[in-house]
């Protein structure tokens, strides 16, 4: 859920920052104080379209921050999280978002810097804005498979999750068919090329380790003389005449002798005698090394030579021997593929058919799954409607059989509603009331409310369009909503505003030649006077106090039933 907004410097809001609770919250105040402004804000924070109109005119940027509190270890927002590369301690989440005044907006989320796909991405997992005009998810009809397929879940999840499965496969397999279909004058030119390449690559026949041991041996032969002259005038400082050993062999002996007397010169000598040895040896290696010494200058050049043709594949074919080696073995398949392309072909060919018959038997029986839970989300939408006073509408999950295999199996599936008698059910992002498409998505939103991955649900004025017991059936609603998701409302009508757990009035002055916009929680004695207010206009009187102290009572009863 949302537990506290921060904007600042955005439109007339210069320094807003409000905490949130859980339950129905609703915002309220008179027209032009900013209520629409808070949704903007949201929205722009959630990842909507910036613009530089938003920043408050004197100042450089806007910035907006949210800080979000997850408790459902499950929520769909996590593996998104973890997608971005996004720590997340506890299930709090941070968004965060600055406007600059030079068009450009930067998006951090728990404090790591992201681009605005991402937080557009993980902010659509946290909240869900409904406005009055706005194409909602819920009116994409490329949506309503996957609500119905959420709906269903418990029936249709194992089915759905196999097919895409298979499907999947089938697409692979679909690339490498389509790969294999070539023309016979591409399949020629491939071979061709294949078998040049192939012979190239047999003839340098480049082994694993053999550019690391030339380039030893290179810098070996290249370096022959310093080897030579360094090597030499160590082994004479070792043990020429008058030299190291002799120096050493003579301080050995002393130090055994004088060990022989006094114990303390015993690990002296040891020592030394140690030293003496370890020389000895490196001197006997040293005169080896000397001795073993041929410079061979074509022996380089063969090196050289070599190294040559190991450059020119790894310019050709790879960047490491591995890589080309790796490319000699997939060209020879692909080689042997193109030689027996009829064969191939006819192969892959029959696999996808098979394939297809086998897609087509679990495409099926997952459209009669989905036809089953079309029929129960069918019921259960009527079954709101008619809480909603929409007795006459007829709701109907709309299936169309589609020719190729997609994603969901060869299913379109589409919510059609009909609130006319005597008129055929129709297209639901084409209903003309908005009255009738508010109580549509507050139908829609009760159902999915309880496991649509949504924290936060905001209502900008759904409520529009309608009076009297219609807006007491989508108060209540709106209420019933709330009871499984957060919901922010920003409403007209009292009978919602009676409803909520908490009521923010939104106030709009001016100081300074300044416009200030500011959000205050009230208390029950104010809920009272705001209510009276909404139901009577500017005039507040005692008969408008009783009937608005009567819609509160009324509204906390309905909600402890």
């Amino acid at each position: 859920m949302l537990r506290e907004l921060s904007i600042r410097n955005f439109a007339i809001i210069e320094d807003l920052t409000v905490s949130f609770s859980d339950g129905l919250t609703v915002l309220t105040g008179e027209t032009g104080a900013g209520k629409s402004i808070i949704i903007d804000a949201v929205h722009l924070l959630a990842g909507g379209r910036g613009s530089q109109e938003f920043i408050r005119h004197g100042t450089r940027k806007a910035e907006l921050g949210g800080l979000f509190q997850i408790n459902v270890s499950t929520h769909p927002v996590f593996a998104r999280l973890e997608e971005a590369g996004i720590e997340c301690e506890e299930g709090t989440i941070v968004l965060r978002r600055d406007l600059n005044d030079s068009g450009k907006s930067v998006c951090r989320v728990n404090g790591k810097l992201v681009p605005l796909s991402v937080l557009r991405d993980i902010g659509s997992h946290l909240i869900d804005i409904h406005g009055q005009h706005e194409n909602q998810e819920l009116m994409d009809e490329k949506r309503h498979i996957h609500l119905l397929d959420q709906f269903g879940q418990d029936a249709l999840g194992d089915s759905v999750a196999k097919y895409r499965e298979r499907y999947a496969e089938f697409k692979q397999l679909r690339r490498e068919l389509e790969a294999v279909s070539i023309d016979e004058q591409r399949i020629a030119q491939r071979i061709d090329l294949f078998q040049f390449q192939l012979n190239e690559l047999e003839m340098a026949d480049l082994q694993v380790g053999e550019e690391e041991s030339l380039l030893d041996e290179r810098k070996r032969l290249m370096n022959f003389n310093k080897i030579y002259e360094a090597s030499h005038i160590a082994y004479e400082a070792i043990s020429g005449d008058q030299k190291g050993l002799d120096w050493i062999r003579q301080a050995m002996q002393s130090l055994e002798e004088a060990a022989q007397i006094d114990e303390q010169f015993k690990e002296a000598s040891e020592a030394v005698a140690s030293a003496f040895y370890t020389l000895e040896d490196a001197a006997y290696q040293t005169q080896s090394a000397v001795d073993g010494l041929e410079f061979d200058p074509e022996r380089l050049n063969e090196v050289e030579e070599r190294l040559t043709v190991i450059q020119t594949m790894k310019r050709k074919y790879g960047a490491t021997i591995e890589d080309i080696l790796a490319y000699e073995t997939r060209i020879a398949s692909e080689l042997e593929e193109l030689l027996h392309h009829d064969e191939t072909l006819h192969k892959k060919e029959q696999q996808v058919i098979a394939f297809k018959k086998e897609l087509r038997t679990q495409a099926l029986a997952l459209t009669e799954l989905r036809k089953e839970a079309a029929q129960g989300l069918s019921e259960a939408i009527m079954h709101e409607l008619r809480g909603l006073h929409m007795e006459k509408a007829k709701f109907v999950v709309h299936f169309k059989e589609n020719v190729q295999f997609d994603d969901n199996g060869l299913d379109d599936v589409a919510f059609y509603i009909s609130t006319n008698v005597g008129e055929p059910p129709k297209s639901l992002p084409k209903i003309a009331s908005g009255g009738e498409l508010s109580r549509m998505m507050l139908a829609l939103k009760t159902i999915f409310s309880s496991n649509n991955g949504v924290t936060s649900i905001i209502f900008d004025e759904v409520d529009t369009g309608v009076s009297g017991r219609v807006a007491q059936a989508i108060a209540e609603k709106i209420a019933e909503v709330s009871v499984n998701s957060q919901v922010l409302c920003i409403s007209h009508l009292p009978q919602v505003a009676a409803m909520a757990d908490h009521h923010y009035f939104i106030k709009k002055e001016v100081e300074d030649n300044r416009t200030h916009t500011s959000l205050t929680e009230i208390d029950e004695q104010a809920r009272i006077e705001e209510l009276s207010r909404m139901m009577s206009g500017a005039e507040i009187t005692e008969a408008t106090l009783r009937h608005a102290a009567e819609l509160r009572e009324m509204a906390n009863e309905h909600k402890k039933s």
